[in-house]
Order: structure tokens, then sequence, then C-alpha cells
């Protein structure tokens, strides 16, 4: 799958190949494309493509480990600490066994594999790393886990403002916090609220009963309000007997009477690599909520190690890249002002909406079904005049509010659906320029639409048990969905045609370049470590924006149908592939790479035509709705 800021962990292992002898020969190399074509039936070998030795596993009581017997070696039965595992067709296998960790967290996998009637007999022991949690030392009464410390790093607020501290500590301790040189301590209490699952469950995990985790007795809160803050001890008291860590974390004051006035740009690295786009989120790293265009202007309040946040109105922030914030001169105003009339223009293809503003202040586009509202931050309504430049039937009613003291929306009410829109700054003026719905007709609704599929990846990209790489996959699947919306009369493009790697926004620029009606990303999908593979696989489909939620539905429907794999449904997702406003989006996630069904359907030709029909109805399908 593609990620965007965050997100699902890629399975791109070398294969280590084991002779006949059983010894272990070099690990091969990473490939970064397909390799030679392999003869119908292998000798048995033992080839185990996840886990490898570079990384460790993240889990620590059970994990999936999947490989190959050879090709066509189907014949083949395998075991795997003594633990029977299917041999499929082809092949490959897919396992789900415990960890069986030795004292220094190596997970040690004996497997063997037979054929003709054990005839033919390859056995080897594969080990690798597992990532180890925290464990007091033996004996020990009073312990900090200094792996859990929450917040760490370098951080900066106004004074009078708070930040949670979280920690894990021995159960029935008292935990404080102190700092050298002062008097004043911080006393925890203990963390009442259930366990988190790990986002790997919560993101595809199908069974609800493992959210429900109890608390957890060692886990520890507090509140520190922003003061200076370096050289921390956190002490953890049990009886007579105290544990000691320095926490690694440094706290500045900012003074609220000289705000920091900034501007933002992406590239202030003058790479020439740019979008022109900084992303806002409602937390530090969170997934992105806002799209500031280059030159957006705002008050800097606040640092999170590389975060930098935003103070876009008296009641709402957002955080930033830090490389993208450019300080300006001190002494520079805060942006804000009086927003005047507007006036919105209408054109053959699109229609312009002109906002003149005092300053580039920061600003958010919201959609609903039939709407589009500018939530414009810092400034007052002073709009005296909603021009609509003449009776365009699209654009049915223009609306203002002033709904706090420092926010003005401004909503353009629609005679049909939002189809997609796109701001940038002119002069003082924000402009957004709202697209056409394009004209479909219900009987043969792909004649005449522009289509962009990208086959996802590379770079990246995940690799199947017979080391079918992802990239190759989606690049057959792409061509197969190609011609056959090409029949429908659509005109159809790809982003990519060969295996050179291509960065995202390239991707995205290039279906708006080409005024795409649709986008439709194709992918394979892979696990994080610690999820069943056996219970959570089957079918989904990703949108960001809301008009994009019923191509992805349509996708999801038409996959399924033609896969007859299990329905993991549709979902938003922050990727992207699928956060271009300019035209619906969606990016599927047709079948599961490590499945070895699922691989050998993708590296069959009728399998990836039953993926490319899905695509291709799924798109006809949605267009043919909203002709009705």
């Amino acid at each position: 799958m593609l990620s965007g800021s965050l997100r699902h962990m890629r399975l791109v292992s070398a294969a280590l190949f084991f002779a006949a002898t059983g010894c272990a020969a070099p690990a091969a190399r990473r490939e970064s494309g397909p390799s030679a074509p392999a003869p119908a039936h292998e000798p048995l070998a033992i080839t185990i493509v996840y886990p490898d030795t570079a990384d460790p596993i993240q889990a620590q009581d059970s994990n999936f480990v999947f490989g190959s017997v050879g090709r066509g070696r189907g014949d083949a039965t395998l075991s795997i600490n003594d633990r029977p595992v299917t041999v499929h067709a082809s092949g490959s296998w897919l396992a789900w066994v415990p960890l069986q960790q030795d004292s220094v967290g190596k997970a040690h996998f004996h497997i063997v594999a037979r054929a003709g009637a054990g005839a033919e007999l390859r056995e080897t022991t594969f080990v690798a790393p597992v990532a180890q949690p925290f464990r007091p030392a033996p004996g020990a009464v009073a312990w900090i886990d200094t792996t859990s410390f929450t917040p760490t790093d370098t951080l900066a607020f106004p004074a009078g403002e708070g930040i949670r501290l979280a920690v894990r500590a021995t159960p029935g301790a008292r935990v404080r916090l102190r700092m050298e040189g002062k008097q004043d301590v911080v006393w925890f209490v203990p963390d009442t609220l259930p366990e988190e699952p790990t986002w790997g469950v919560r993101a595809f995990g199908t069974d609800t009963t493992a959210y429900r985790l109890p608390p957890a007795a060692d886990r520890y809160v507090a509140w520190l309000p922003a003061q200076l803050v370096c050289d921390a001890i956190v002490e953890a008291i049990v009886g007579t007997d105290t544990a000691r860590a320095v926490w690694p974390l440094v706290v500045d004051t900012l003074d609220r009477s000289h705000p920091a006035v900034i501007v933002l740009n992406d590239d202030t690295a003058h790479t020439g690599k740019t979008d022109s786009l900084t992303v806002g989120k409602a937390v530090p790293y969170g997934t992105y909520n806002w799209f500031f265009p280059l030159g957006t202007s705002a008050v800097a309040n606040g640092r999170w190690a590389g975060q930098t946040r935003l103070q876009l109105s008296r009641g709402t922030v957002a955080w930033v890249n830090t490389a993208d914030v450019v300080p300006l001169a001190s002494g520079t105003p805060p942006p804000g002002g009086i927003v005047g009339s507007v006036r919105l223009v209408a054109g053959p293809r699109s229609l312009v909406l002109h906002v003149p503003l005092p300053a580039h202040v920061p600003f958010k586009v919201e959609e609903d079904e039939r709407s589009l509202t500018l939530r414009l931050y810092g400034v007052a309504s002073d709009v005296n005049w909603m021009q609509h430049g003449g009776s365009d039937p699209y654009v049915t009613r223009m609306s203002y509010a002033q709904p706090t003291s420092d926010e003005v929306t401004i909503t353009l009410s629609l005679a049909g659906r939002v189809w997609g829109y796109r701001t940038h700054w002119s002069g003082r003026d924000l402009v957004l320029e709202i697209r056409r719905p394009p004209a479909i007709d219900p009987r043969r609704p792909l004649a005449g639409r522009t289509i962009v599929i990208d086959p996802g990846h590379p770079p990246l990209g995940a690799k199947g048990p017979s080391g079918l790489w992802e990239p190759v996959a989606t690049l057959a699947v792409a061509q197969q969905a190609k011609a056959l919306l090409e029949q429908g009369g659509a005109t159809v493009l790809l982003t990519r045609t060969d295996s050179t790697p291509i960065d995202l926004f390239p991707r995205t620029q290039f279906a708006e370049q080409h005024d795409a009606d649709v986008l439709v990303s194709i992918h394979a999908n892979a696990l994080p470590d610690g999820v069943n593979p056996f219970v959570n696989n089957g079918t989904s489909v990703y949108y960001f924006h809301p008009r994009s939620a019923a191509l992805a539905r349509a996708l999801d429907r038409a996959l399924v149908a033609e896969l007859g794999v299990h329905d993991l449904g549709m979902g938003r997702g922050d990727y992207a592939l699928v956060r271009d406003p300019w035209m619906p989006s969606a990016l599927t996630e047709g079948l599961f790479m490590m499945i070895p069904e699922q691989e050998a359907l993708l590296a069959s030709p009728a399998g990836r035509l039953r993926y490319a029909r899905g695509v291709a109805k799924g798109i006809e399908e949605f267009l043919r709705e909203v002709a009705r």
C-alpha cells in the first residue's frame, strides 16, 4: 500500500536462499525489478521472503513467515518448528507461528521441506531478531521503563500552557518528576484507561475483541505546566527503594507579547521538487487536515521537535513541518484584518471565486456533497457584495458567516455534486477554482472521459512468498484496466509504463495536468507484524475527500465480486494518491501479496484480468451513478 505521512508497513525483504545441503547460502540481494522467469518445476529448496535479518520483528508472541519451496512444488510438505504449513500449488507458503525466542531476543524457525515420499529433504534453521520490550532488571523492586517516556525531544510553548507526560514504572509506585536546581515537583497518577491496541490491529484487525484491553497497572500520567525544563529526573519510589532516570526532555517558554510571524515555503532547500503546499496537522506528526499554499503567513507559537505550531485563530491551531517555516522580520504584525466583497467568475470548465484579503492568511476548504465552504482564519467580515458575475446555474447561492470573532466562512451552494477544486494566491486575492462536473452519458458513461490509472510503486512495494514484486503486478493490472476502459470510450493514461521509480507528487500532478475526470491508484496489500494474515485479509479501497466515497464504494463492490475474496470494506485513508482535490480519486488494495492464493492470482494473466475488470467496472458504475 502507498503511504502518506502514515502509514502501512511494507514487507520489502530480500529472500534468503538455503541450498540443498541445508547450509545457508549468501542472502540474495534486494531486487528493484522483476527477476528472470523460472522453470515450471524447480528443485526443492527453502526460500524465506519474510522475515529478514535486517529489521527486528515488531511482535512478541506470534508472527507470519512466508516464502517458497520452489516454483511449482505444490507436492511438497512443510513444517516450521514442528507445525505443519500448507504449501500452495505454486510452491509458495505462508505460516502463522509462535515466536520461539532465545535469551538475546532472536526468534528461531526450524524449517523442514519434504517431497517425493520423503526422498527429497531440505532442512534449515532461520534466525531473525525480535524487537525487545523493556524488562526490569532481575530482582528490581523499583524500576522505570526508559523507552516509554512521552514526550521527549525539545518543546517550546507560551507560559501558562501545559504538557501531558506519560511513563511506565513499577505498579503501585509513587512517581514524580523533579528538575535539578528547582523546588517544583510534578507528581504522577495511575492511568486508569484501558491499554490502546497497536496501530496495526486498529487498521487491519477484524475482531473487535482485540480492542478491549485491560488498563496497564504500570502506566502513569502527569500534567507539566510550561516552564523552563532541562535536566529533568523521574523517580519511582517503592518503600525504601527508588529508581531514577533522566527524562530526555527540554522545554522552553515563548513570549506571547512578541508574536513570531512566519511564512510557509515547502522548498526552503531549493530542490525544485515542490507541490507548493504545506500540510497542517491537528497534532504533531498527525494526519493531514489543512493544505496551505506557498506564501501563507501565520503566527508561530509552539515547537515540538521538528514540528511548529501555528495559531490560525484564537480557537484553532495547526502543526506544520519546521523545515517549511521561514521566520519574518522581528516586529512583523500578525496577519489578519478584514475580508472584503467577493466575485465569482464563470468559465467553460470551471468557476473562479476571487476573495480579497489583507494578507495571505491561513484557510481551509470544507467539502459537503453539494457545497464548498471556504474558512478563513484570523479575519473579520465586511462582505457587502457577493457578485455571481452572471447567472451560471452551477453555483446556486453564495453566503458568508462570522462563526467566531476571527473566522469567516464563505459558502457556495451547488446545483450538482462537488467534482473538484483547487486554490492559489493571486496578488492579495485568494483564488478558489471550482471544477464543473463532466457531462456523462448514462448509456456510455466512459465515453469521452479522461481516466488516469496509477500502478502503485516503485519506489518500495511488497513482495509475495514466491518473490513477485508489487510494482510488477500493479503495472500488469493497470495495463489490462487501461485496455478495458478504452473499449468503453475512455481516454486512459498511466502514471508509469515501466519500473522506473516515481515520487508521489509527480503522479497526482500528472493526473491534474491532464485534467483527469477520475484517478485510481492500484496496489496489493501487506500486513504489519503481529497481525494474523489468515483472518485479516481481503479487498479494501481508500478515499480522502468526501466526493470520492462513492467511487471507493463502487470499486470495492466490483473488486469483491470479481476477485471473490473477503470484503474488508472502504475507508478514508490519508494517502497522497487520493488527496488531490481536482478530481474524485481512490486507492485499491484488491489482494494481499503475502497470501499464496492471492499472490498466485496477481501472478497469472487470468487473475490480473479479474483485478482489472473490477477496477474498470467500478469506475464505470461510479460514472453511471453520477449520470443518473
